[in-house]
């Protein structure tokens, strides 16, 4: 269960600007959201929000029972290693690993003793379409490829909560469409709960619910509000 509970966020300094506001939003396992938005609507805060990375001005952001907000640093980090999974718009694929050592990487960065041939990387790539490219080196591969490789990372260590940042910014359309598919589907048979930031309406399409992110709040949508 994800709870952001009354969140505000703003940024301060020359220019400071409120963020949102008394946001509140529920997500239950197995739930995948979407929040869409213009560019620099706060999608990326809102996620950084949750994920610990960026300071909350007031309110509880409640992921599995734990109020994040409260959390220290290392304690943040901890958490975000076990309990999230992270999918980006540009990949975050390291090119010095091979496809499966990548994948491998959140289950290494936890202290499980992982390796390239562990059974759970082998799963997650055969789950993600990417079986017997286990070797191959990120520079081999394609765009949906990549990405396919940053999802099954994702999910490897199987989270209780994933967020995906515009993952298929970078991808032509049709790429995109079967990525999107992929990411719910993958998401949704392993129980975690889903959230994805997004602006287009194709993304958010797959979603079970959709919001739209704007100064007063998360309003509830569909794809045919947004362009």
């Amino acid at each position: 269960m994800v709870e952001l509970r009354g969140v505000a966020k703003s940024f301060r300094g020359p220019a400071p600007r409120r963020i949102f506001d008394d946001l509140s939003l529920t997500i239950a396992p197995g739930e995948y959201v979407a929040v869409v938005g213009a560019s620099g609507v706060g999608k990326s805060t809102l996620l950084n929000v949750i994920a610990g990375l960026e300071p909350v001005d007031a309110g509880q952001v409640i992921v599995d029972g734990v109020d994040c907000a409260k959390l220290g640093d290392e304690a943040k980090t901890a958490f975000r290693r076990t309990r999230m999974g992270f999918v980006f718009q540009a990949f975050h694929v390291l090119p010095y690993l091979s496809v499966a050592q990548n994948v491998a990487l959140p289950l290494a960065l936890q202290g499980r003793g992982a390796s390239a041939d562990d059974p759970r990387v082998t799963a997650m790539l055969r789950a993600v379409g990417l079986d017997g490219r286990d070797a191959s080196e990120p520079r081999e591969l394609s765009g949906g490829e990549l990405q396919r490789v940053a999802i099954a990372r994702a999910l490897v260590h199987q989270p209780m909560l994933v967020l995906a940042d515009e993952p298929t910014g970078n991808l032509d359309p049709k790429t995109a469409r079967q990525v999107i598919a992929l990411l719910r589907d993958t998401v949704k048979k392993s129980g975690a709960a889903g959230l994805l930031a997004t602006h287009s309406r194709v993304a958010a399409a797959s979603a079970d619910r959709i919001y739209r992110l704007t100064a007063d709040g998360l309003q509830a949508s569909s794809p045919t509000d947004f362009e």
